[in-house]
């Protein structure tokens, strides 16, 4: 039987660039690792014994980048949130909320993180 590989040698490469790059949310409960020939998967919300509750799976390195861009800046949202005691909150809205000097100091990490993970955006 032939191994298939969903993911490309250099798609791999450009993938683990990125995992490197945002290796930060692991703090916060989200783990990419690296599955071989069949490209990465982000997993989330550990809990013991039945292990993580989401897993998404990558072969492209430019969707994995927005989607662990997504999940730090709502990461980062929520720690501000709390800081301010807001309740629920929206992302759109309570990002809108904050001060110009704070959406842009985000805003500014997608960037960094892009140059980390070789990515252009």
């Amino acid at each position: 039987m032939e191994k298939k590989a969903y993911i490309t040698e250099e798609e791999q490469k450009k993938c683990r660039k990125v995992a490197d790059a945002f290796a930060e949310l692991e703090d916060v409960d989200i783990v990419v690792v690296d599955a071989g020939r069949y490209g990465f998967v982000k997993l989330q919300y550990y809990t013991p014994p039945t292990g993580f509750e989401n897993d998404s799976t990558f072969t492209d390195s430019r969707e994995m980048f927005e989607d662990l861009w997504e999940e730090w800046l709502h990461t980062q949202i929520i720690v501000l949130a709390r800081e301010m005691g807001a309740g629920d909150i929206d992302y759109d809205n309570f990002f809108k909320r904050l001060p110009e000097e704070k959406q842009n100091e985000l805003m500014g990490r997608k960037q960094i993180f892009a140059e980390t993970a070789g990515i252009e955006i």
